[in-house]
C-alpha cells in the first residue's frame, strides 16, 4: 500500500526535527580554569580553590602548574593533598625582598605543580579542584595566577592571557582571584560556594534550554503524528 502524502511528510520532518535536537545548542561550552576563595582579603590569609575542567574529548588532564605572582609573593603557602596526585612547590628568590608583617621576605613559593600519578587524572567530561592556603594577600582588588594545564597526549593549555576591562575576553584567560569581594573579572568568584552556584546556574541554564528544546521537538512530533492520524481517519471516512 503506497504511503499517503502526510506519511511522506512525516518521514521528512521527523529526521529533520531529530537532527535539530542533536545539533542546536546541546554541545558543552568551553570551560576555563578558574580560582575562587571564600576568605581571601588584602593583608589576610585564605584558601584558594582552582577549578580545572577537562576540555579534551580524548585525553585526560594529568598536570597543573600554577604561577604565584612574584610581584605579590605569598610568604606562607601550603597545598591541600589530592588523592592520586603529587604536589611540588618551587621556591625562588624575591628581588628586591618584600616586608611582610615587619619581617623581610627574601624567598617564597613561585610555582606549585600538581601531577597525576600513573593511571590517574581528570577524564573527559570531568573536573577537579586543587586548593592552596596562604597569605598574606597584597593590598589589591584582584590577583592573577597564570596556569598551564597538561594532557595525557602531551598537549598543554596555557591559561596565561590577561583579561583587560573594556576589551574582548581572551581565548585562554589567566585565573583571576577577587580580593575585593565583588568578583570583578572572569574566573573571579567571591567564594567557593559562590563559584559552585555560578557553575550550577550555568549548568541549569543549559539544562533548561536543552529540556525546552526536547519538549518542543516532542510536541512537534506529537502534533505531526496527530495530524497524520487525523488525515488517515478522514481518508477512511471518505472511502467508506
Amino acid at each position: 500500500m503506497p504511503l499517503s502524502r502526510s506519511a511522506r511528510r512525516l518521514g521528512v520532518v521527523v529526521p529533520v526535527a531529530l537532527a535539530t535536537l542533536l545539533t542546536a545548542g546541546v554541545g558543552a561550552a568551553s570551560a576555563h580554569v578558574t580560582v575562587s576563595s571564600a576568605d581571601a582579603a588584602p593583608g589576610g590569609y585564605g584558601k584558594l580553590t582552582f577549578r580545572v575542567p577537562n576540555e579534551s574529548d580524548t585525553a585526560s588532564t594529568v598536570g597543573l602548574r600554577i604561577q604565584i605572582p612574584t610581584d605579590a609573593p605569598l610568604a606562607s603557602l601550603r597545598a591541600q593533598p589530592v588523592p592520586g596526585w603529587t604536589v611540588t612547590m618551587t621556591r625562588s628568590e624575591i628581588d628586591p625582598p618584600v616586608e611582610v608583617h615587619g619581617q623581610e621576605v627574601e624567598e617564597a613559593v613561585s610555582v606549585v605543580e600538581f601531577r597525576a600519578e600513573e593511571g590517574q587524572g581528570i577524564d573527559p567530561g570531568e573536573f577537579q579542584e586543587f586548593a592552596l592556603s596562604g597569605g598574606p594577600f597584597p593590598d589589591a582588588e584582584q590577583l592573577a595566577f597564570a596556569a598551564v594545564q597538561s594532557y595525557s597526549d602531551g598537549s598543554e593549555a596555557a591559561w596565561i592571557e590577561p583579561t583587560v576591562e573594556g576589551q574582548a575576553e581572551p581565548e585562554r584567560p589567566a585565573p583571576v582571584l577577587s580580593l575585593a569581594g565583588e568578583g570583578a573579572a572572569h574566573g573571579a568568584e567571591t567564594g567557593t560556594d559562590d563559584a559552585a552556584a555560578v557553575a550550577a546556574d550555568d549548568d541549569g541554564g543549559d539544562g533548561l534550554a536543552v529540556t525546552a528544546l526536547v519538549l518542543g521537538v516532542l510536541g512537534l512530533l506529537a502534533g505531526l503524528g496527530g495530524l497524520g492520524l487525523g488525515l488517515a481517519a478522514r481518508r477512511r471516512t471518505v472511502s467508506s
